[in-house]
């Protein structure tokens, strides 16, 4: 049994191949989306397109997904840049590239951070619903940085309850389209599932507490690098709040960024970086700390930005 999606395309996807714009509209990977497009599963505006199709501004998607699998496994892979910052007997910190997931899901068929770990001998926790052994926080597919995971029961529980009670801190760098004003301020506006895009969150006056730090690093002619740092954990917190504020990441077309400047810099994802992360241990009651570096494609597109 199929299920049907009915989705408008929005104006930062118009113009992507219909592959790519999908992929990123709902979250699956590239490759899942390029199977639907080659069996005549998605269509828009009702004529059936393939992957190479160019996505058209305000057209309707009808897209059938394939029942999913009763249970979502996660398997074991290599995966290249995917760097262990630190591990003992209770936790393990990761530093994840784009492209991989937090966990499985349905429509995702590419590399997760359990199955990079798996692949590397490395066992979590089995707290949690099985798609989500270990995990007590999430970074986006299209997000790189810093991770921790639980691998042991006592450290899932308690990290799960640090992370409820906002005692974690967490430090993001961003790169904006143009220069925020004030230079630095704080985001405090609710977020909730869009009402018209299934995959997309929005600010809803019925959404959850959702703030958002911020602090202006470096400025460049048409968009600015800002530090930030997380109150609350909502999914897409960060992209959603910069871009209804008129500031969206640059990369990110999901949320209206230009793609006319992502591609100058090279990007197929939001600049986005999970930079710092500190928290007390779950069994030693120490702070403890971690920092990573932008990745290759990150760096790139600053030098661009600086005229490099």
């Amino acid at each position: 049994m199929t299920e049907t999606k009915q989705l408008p395309v929005t104006p930062g996807l118009a113009g992507e191949r219909a592959d790519a714009g999908i992929a990123k509209l709902m979250g699956m990977s590239r490759s899942a989306v390029a199977e639907l497009l080659t069996s005549g599963l998605v269509s828009m505006d009702g004529v059936v397109i393939g992957k190479s199709d160019r996505l058209q501004e305000d057209a309707w998607l009808t897209i059938e997904l394939p029942a999913p699998k009763n249970q979502l496994e996660i398997v074991p892979v290599s995966v290249d840049g995917f760097r262990v910052v630190y591990q003992d007997s209770d936790i393990v910190v990761v530093d994840k590239p784009a492209g991989v997931a937090s966990h499985p899901s349905v429509g995702w068929d590419g590399p997760t951070v359990g199955g990079a770990l798996l692949g590397m001998g490395i066992a979590i926790s089995t707290s949690g619903a099985h798609e989500r052994q270990g995990i007590v926080q999430r970074l986006d597919v299209g997000t790189s940085g810093l991770m921790v995971l639980a691998k042991s029961e006592r450290a899932y529980s308690i990290l799960k309850q640090a992370f409820r009670d906002r005692t974690v801190h967490k430090v993001y760098h961003a790169v904006i389209q143009g220069l925020a004003d004030p230079l630095a301020g704080t985001f405090d506006a609710p977020i909730g599932r869009h009402p018209k895009h299934e995959f997309k969150f929005a600010v809803m006056q019925d959404g959850k507490p959702s703030v958002t730090h911020y602090e202006t690093l470096e400025a460049f002619p048409s968009a600015s690098l800002v530090e930030v740092v997380l109150e609350t954990g909502r999914t897409h917190q960060i992209r959603v709040h910069f871009s209804t504020f008129r500031h969206p990441l640059v990369g990110d077309t999901m949320y209206g960024a230009d793609p006319v400047l992502a591609a100058k810099v090279g990007l197929d994802r939001q600049w986005l970086h999970a930079m710092r992360l500190s928290f007390e241990h779950p069994t030693t009651g120490e702070m403890v700390e971690f920092e990573s570096e932008y990745p290759a494609d990150l760096r790139h597109a600053l030098d661009v930005l600086r005229g490099h």
